[in-house]
């Protein structure tokens, strides 16, 4: 393949990567805020609020695009990206440790959007694929077990809520691609749909009391939540799955538990076993695969699958300035 192919495939990377990135603060973010004053969907509600009042006025400017998605598209849009997805995931943290969380619902997202894209999308389940998501499945099962993972235990309903959150996010994923919608506009859609949907059922269910949180408390979630996860990491992440396509640009979730595992070293002083290092090596290869990289041809000349691979740029989504 070309250089320009590289190029985009680098250009897509990265997108992914920043993405993910982001994505892994989520986890911790919503650790500490259970721990000291906040449960779950009173974070979903920050989130949502800033998100959503930020959003507004894009939504505004550019609509639902119901011609586009239709109304099931819109469905998982709302669904995937908005406050289901996220009560469902927040909440398996009450009942599984957050390895687990980044590993059953984030790590394990490529392997959702995989399957739903070849029914949906028709995006072929190219051998390199197949090879790459059992490295990541591998690598995170490992993950899993090196945290105590059991069966038949409370864990198990947190496992449960993940694995349903991953589901929703792979429709997400999928709407999106299908519509070619644009990072930000699926983003404002999800957002604001739940400003709408879901902060005034939990105003009447629970008032005012967040407000008696610290206001240090509130001031994190809210930019974490509300402004990085809920804005910043999903246009980060449209562009992605725009150059790449998505199951391809979904497949840098997986690295999440890595990126976990190495910012909690000098930030918590955790190193991890020797389990974890084999298991995050797993998945970094399978993500490579998975995701769609150049490989060098015996002519030296980079190639990609034959399917799955760089969206053709009068596909693609138009940039979004952000």
């Amino acid at each position: 393949m070309s250089k320009p192919a590289t190029f985009e495939y680098v250009r897509g990377a990265l997108y992914g990567l920043a993405a993910v990135s982001i994505w892994t603060s989520w986890i911790v973010a919503v650790r500490l805020g259970i721990r000291t004053s906040l449960q779950p969907w009173d974070i979903v509600a920050i989130r949502f609020s800033v998100a959503g009042l930020i959003l507004l006025p894009y939504l505004l400017n550019k609509g639902l695009a119901i011609d586009r998605l239709g109304w099931a598209g819109l469905a998982a849009i709302m669904l995937g990206g908005g406050a289901p997805m996220v009560l469902v995931s927040y909440g398996g943290l009450l009942f599984a440790p957050a390895a687990h969380a980044a590993s059953l619902y984030t790590a394990l997202i490529p392997l959702y959007v995989a399957i739903l894209a070849t029914v949906v999308l028709g995006e072929a389940f190219t051998v390199a694929k197949r090879i790459g998501l059992v490295l990541i499945v591998t690598g995170v099962l490992g993950i899993v077990w090196g945290a105590g993972g059991t069966i038949g235990s409370r864990q198990n309903i947190g496992h449960a809520l993940f694995i349903g959150a991953g589901v929703l996010w792979a429709g997400y994923t999928v709407a999106m691609r299908k519509a070619r919608l644009g990072g930000l506009h699926a983003a404002a859609i999800a957002a604001v749909g739940s400003l709408i949907a879901y902060v005034p059922v939990y105003a009447i269910i629970f008032g005012t009391g967040l407000f008696n949180a610290p206001w240090r408390d509130l001031a994190l979630q809210a930019f974490i939540h509300g402004f990085l996860v809920a804005v910043v990491s999903l246009v980060l992440y449209g562009r992605a799955v725009s150059i790449l396509g998505a199951s391809n640009g979904s497949a840098f979730a997986a690295l999440a538990p890595a990126i976990t595992a190495i910012l909690a070293i000098p930030i918590l002083g955790e190193w991890p076993v020797w389990s974890d290092w084999v298991a995050m090596f797993l998945i970094s290869g399978g993500v490579y695969i998975a995701s769609g990289a150049p490989r060098s041809r015996p002519d030296g000349a980079d190639s990609l699958p034959a399917s799955g691979g760089l969206v053709p740029a009068n596909l693609r989504n138009t940039p979004v300035d952000f």
